[in-house]
């Protein structure tokens, strides 16, 4: 039985462009509707992307700005970019707008002509408004936003066509102007507001987006990931991830039961799995932990989106668009009561996926919270490339404060955002990334760093973090991560830890990165790498192989003593040891007198599973010399 409107709780779904370039039918057939029985559905989206971020429409809009700025020179490529943004999204109509036998109907007729119609008048509107640019050759902040704007106001129209071919009525709601119904049109009162209200600026906002929402009655709101034309710029202010941010205030505004951030992957994982192929997926992580992966290199959500939501206690989950079956990681403070289960995606067979979500017994047990300090591994490891290691060593002329001071001013005047500090009475070592846009602005900040000393800049580097909550109650991880790293011959050249107690930041050579990260993901995580779980399927084989034989043994008492073989610990021993062992089994033949049988299954005998197990360990080890 369906449960009415006003009985149903919220859940907040938001779409990466990447997913609706890629998977539109899918999400407006199958994920979506699947939904709609059992809540009030916000669907948040992103600017359609391609299969990179450099291919979106929010990358090509940022060309046009800067073809903008650089005068009616470029108008030639300005106007490319407006037809390939306005081609690409009335392509993706025509496309997903027909009936399976590949014809429109009257009612898809209708909103194809109207929705390409809207995607057209955007597009010309917005050559204008560049055209009208170029003759000045600047654009402010504000008006940059207005342009940005464009890329989410064009996705929102296609998916809410999508939905209504579908007999799914759904209602787009734009949001550039949300700033200023809020705060009034003055810039002045805007920054004003920005500056001093803190969190309370974001609370405001999502008050207001949640009248929207409700004033779309029992239409679906397929809201604008961008949210508002923002003093500085919206992207100065929160980034690109700000779609992330708008899908938390819907959350946080309409109270949801639960937000959802759909991409491709299945979650959040131990390690990048292109780099290490034995990652695994994570079930639960806190809030804490999924902000460090973001800050060190691990594209998981935005931290203000997770201030947010960790304020309303509203849990956050990560799905895959391409496996929506799968329940993927759940993020959420373990001190609030366990989530809600939301419902199955239904697939063309019938599958049962409720998989039951992680207590607040599993959370408290494993040392996320509470009193007990449980020994506890760290949860993943994650590495920050293009790093610049700057070393200032301070000459004598200089205090150790004003030193200090006047390092950091100068950081802050270049607008540099340093990742890693450490000091010392004469020292401080930086780490911050590396850009080609940025390369004449940390050419000026050497300059002016070299006032204070001398100045040591170190390229193609890599930070390594090891995250893990409470960390600092983990006695003995720094020491096991550095005996790691030693044992794979890495240097680190630097080395942090927060007082978070959330993580441990490294600084390797960019060569050595993807090596540490293994080597770390093995040895300190405890989670073995492919090599090392086939090593281990065919010592377990040997082992039942030893224990039949001992069973066996027991009938029959073999008088007299049996050679114990030194531990095996390495394959080339191994291999050498079965010599040993085969002679050694022989000459207690001769000594006691048995018969063939009876000495075969003797202690440190060797049967044939054993050796062939040995020889397959040995030709796989002379293969990877090299291994982790």
């Amino acid at each position: 039985m369906e449960t009415s409107r006003e009985n149903r709780p919220w859940l907040v779904q938001k779409y990466g462009g990447t997913s609706l370039g890629k998977l539109l039918e899918s999400i407006c057939s199958k994920i979506v509707p699947s939904y709609l029985r059992d809540y009030n559905l916000v669907v948040v989206c992103s600017a359609l992307s391609g299969s990179t971020k450099s291919s979106g429409t929010t990358s090509l809009l940022l060309e046009c700005v800067s073809h903008a700025e650089a005068g009616l020179s470029a108008q030639t490529l300005l106007n490319k970019n407006v037809d390939a943004i306005r081609d690409s999204h009335v392509r993706l109509l025509e496309k997903h707008l027909v009936n399976s036998n590949g014809t429109r109907s009257d009612l898809c007729n209708d909103i194809f002509d109207s929705t390409k119609t809207l995607i057209v008048k955007e597009c010309e509107s917005l050559r204008g408004f560049l055209l009208a640019a170029q003759i000045i050759g600047e654009l402010s902040p504000r008006a940059r936003d207005r342009v940005i704007a464009l890329g989410e106001k064009l996705a929102c129209r296609v998916v809410a066509a999508f939905l209504c071919s579908r007999n799914i009525p759904a209602e787009p709601i734009i949001l550039e102007d949300i700033v200023e119904a809020v705060f009034g049109a003055s810039v002045f009162d805007q920054k004003t507001a920005l500056d001093n209200l803190g969190p309370r600026f974001y609370h405001l906002i999502a008050d207001e987006i949640t009248k929207r929402i409700h004033d779309c009655g029992d239409h679906v709101p397929i809201v604008t990931g961008f949210f508002g034309i923002m003093p500085d710029s919206l992207l100065k202010n929160v980034g690109r991830g700000y779609s992330d941010l708008c899908a938390a205030m819907c959350a946080v505004g309409t109270k949801a039961a639960e937000l959802q951030i759909w991409k491709e992957v299945d979650g959040i994982f131990t390690a990048d799995p292109r780099k290490v192929p034995s990652a695994r997926l994570l079930s639960t992580v806190t809030p804490e932990e999924a902000t460090e992966l973001t800050y060190y290199g691990s594209e998981v959500i935005h931290p203000l989106t997770m201030d947010q939501i960790r304020c309303a206690n509203i849990p956050l989950r990560l799905k895959n668009v391409f496996n929506p079956t799968a329940s993927g990681t759940i993020i959420y403070p373990s001190r609030t009561p366990s989530p809600p289960l939301t419902p199955p995606t239904p697939t063309d067979e019938k599958v049962d996926v409720k998989v039951p979500l992680p207590s607040i017994d599993y959370m408290l047990g494993n040392g996320y919270h509470g009193d007990r300090q449980e020994r506890r591994r760290p949860t993943a490891v994650t590495v920050k490339d293009d790093i610049l290691l700057v070393n200032v060593v301070c000459n004598r002329n200089t205090k150790s404060q004003g030193f200090l001071s006047g390092v950091f001013d100068r950081l802050e005047d270049a607008g540099i955002k340093t990742d890693l500090v450490t000091t010392s009475e004469r020292s401080v070592s930086l780490a911050f990334q590396h850009s080609e846009e940025g390369s004449c602005q940390h050419q000026r900040l050497r300059v002016e760093l070299e006032k204070f000393g001398k100045v040591i800049i170190t390229e193609n580097m890599s930070i390594v973090t090891i995250v893990g909550h409470k960390m600092r109650n983990m006695v003995g991880i720094s020491a096991e991560i550095m005996s790691a790293l030693a044992s794979a011959k890495i240097n680190i050249f630097m080395v942090s830890q927060g007082a978070s107690e959330i993580n441990i930041s490294l600084v390797v050579r960019a060569e050595d990165a993807v090596l540490a990260m293994n080597v770390i993901h093995s040895k300190v995580l405890h989670i073995p790498t492919h090599w090392e779980q086939e090593t281990n399927f065919i010592k377990g084989a040997e082992t039942q192989q030893q224990e039949q034989q001992r069973a066996r043994r027991a009938e029959n008492v073999v008088v007299g003593s049996f050679y114990r073989p030194p531990p095996l610990t390495h394959p080339s021993s191994r291999s050498m040891a079965l010599l040993t062992r085969t002679n050694a089994a022989a000459a207690v033949v001769a000594t006691a007198g048995r018969d063939s049988r009876r000495s075969s299954v003797g202690r440190g005998a060797v049967g044939p599973a054993e050796a062939a197990a040995y020889r397959y360990i040995v030709k796989r080890w002379l293969k990877k010399r090299r291994h982790v």
